[in-house]
């Protein structure tokens, strides 16, 4: 049945409210940037500060080989959803950032499994965040910006790190994103206990046999390692990879009406916690100051929880091919009509027109 995205708040048809099926993520974790000094004294906004000083940076890419920018003030961000990463014989314990800044980037020391555009249109008053498949067969670009061999675009992040990354979204996508953040996956454990466990509901009981975990059909609020887990999983799930982007997305969605709820917001305990096991866990760009990321919370207080969508780049099929496996063919005029939305700051027309596209209810995910 289709479904209607054009008018804010209103009902897909036959289906439930619009605001009850998008809730926010990166937007409401910073304005819980600006509000936590509200709430608290003094030397909660200067330990506050002294969190988001604390977050650590990566280089940007320099101006070569990269797209224009985007006309007007529409926003582009890339999230990525990283591992601790596997230590190296004989090397130090160093961070991404740390590796990021040095020499040489260690080589599958990393991986990525989660790749999100995040777009906050000119107006600020809508956000889109848009998954690109893991196995996304596509030419890899490293750290300048040249080309390499065709591969799954997680190896871009393993082999060239967080400017290759970016690299090669761009040239995908050819779309100029201003910021990355990098999200270590394990920081879910932390963030879901932060706010008291996340609630997701899961349709079908089912094996997970890459993770030795049973999951029971029915409602369940996750924290800690099972939330880890819930994000992780994507055997034993009928469409691998694609179900493991929705359970993603759908766990993120819950997350943020976790800290949103007055039992989080209006704690400046609890709201100091969240913040932290966020700021513990992101790496950003050396160009993304603290001051930014606070202006840019500020411009974002209109936004309500109906104004944030999930999406996924449109997908063609996939295939198996000798030594990279089962790959995935993105829909390449639907990618670039999509990719034109982004550019031309029009997403909601483009959703208009293919409102399946949108991440389904928290009840029909798997």
């Amino acid at each position: 049945m289709a479904r209607n995205y054009t008018e804010r708040g209103k009902r897909r048809e036959g289906g439930q409210p619009f605001h009850r099926r998008h809730r926010r993520l990166l937007i409401s974790l910073l304005a819980a940037v600006i509000v936590l000094p509200i709430l608290g004294t003094a030397s909660y906004a200067y330990m506050l500060n002294a969190k988001l000083n604390s977050i650590e940076k990566v280089p940007t890419l320099s101006e070569e080989n990269r797209p224009d920018p985007d006309a007007g003030k529409a926003l582009n961000i890339l999230l990525i959803g990283s591992d601790k990463g596997e230590p190296q014989p004989g090397a130090e314990n160093t961070s991404i950032a740390e590796d990021a800044q040095s020499s040489k980037w260690p080589v599958g020391k990393y991986r990525s499994d989660t790749l999100m555009i995040v777009h906050i249109t000119s107006n600020r008053k809508y956000s889109f965040l848009m998954s690109i498949p893991r196995d996304t067969f596509t030419t890899i670009y490293d750290a300048e910006g040249q080309p390499h061999d065709s591969e799954k675009i997680n190896a871009a992040f393993s082999e060239y790190g967080p400017l290759g990354t970016l690299s090669t979204v761009e040239h995908l996508t050819n779309l100029r994103l201003e910021h990355t953040a990098i999200i270590d996956w394990e920081g879910f454990k932390d963030l879901s206990s932060a706010v008291g466990g996340v609630p997701v509901t899961i349709p079908n009981s089912f094996y997970d046999p890459k993770q030795k975990i049973q999951w029971e059909a029915g409602p369940q609020v996750l924290e800690g390692k099972k939330a880890l887990a819930y994000v992780r999983t994507r055997y034993g799930l009928a469409n691998g990879d694609f179900d493991r982007i929705a359970r993603q997305q759908n766990f993120l969605r819950s997350l943020m009406k976790k800290i949103l709820d007055k039992g989080t917001m209006t704690s400046p305990t609890k709201l100091f916690s969240t913040v932290t096991a966020l700021t513990e866990n992101l790496t950003v760009d050396d160009a993304w100051t603290a001051g930014d990321m606070r202006g840019l919370a500020l411009s974002l207080r209109g936004i309500g929880t109906e104004d944030v969508i999930f999406l996924t780049a449109p997908v063609a099929g996939t295939e198996t091919i000798p030594v990279y496996g089962s790959i995935v063919r993105l829909d390449e005029a639907k990618s670039e009509e999509l990719y034109t939305a982004f550019r031309k700051d029009n997403l909601r027309a483009y959703l208009a027109k293919y409102p399946d596209d949108v991440l389904d209810p928290p009840e029909e995910i798997s």
